[in-house]
């Protein structure tokens, strides 16, 4: 499964949402989830974003229709880069053994 960071910022509606049903943030998770990706951590932040979310996602094109669709209720804009763990990152700038 490959790693995502998404960024995301309240517009007028979200922070309205929040403010009057907090709980509606979880909610939103479970519907990530039956998109066909995982919330792995979530943390609320100051400054340009609100929210920094870790997802997992089977490819590229789930994260895609998560962040259309998320985008697309008017609740939140989002910014979305696909991630690696570093350990991972350094072995793909290996050059391969050979057998």
């Amino acid at each position: 499964m490959a790693i995502y960071v998404m960024l995301s910022k309240l517009t007028v509606w979200g922070r309205k949402t929040v403010k009057e049903r907090p709980h509606r943030i979880k909610e939103v998770n479970k519907e990530v989830a039956a998109m066909g990706a995982k919330v792995l951590q979530q943390y609320v932040t100051l400054g340009k974003y609100d929210f920094v979310n870790i997802l997992e996602a089977p490819d590229n094109e789930t994260i895609f229709r998560v962040a259309i669709e998320l985008g697309a209720r008017g609740t939140l804009d989002t910014e979305t880069l696909a991630a690696m763990k570093l350990d991972d990152f350094i072995t793909s700038l290996l050059p391969a053994k050979k057998k």
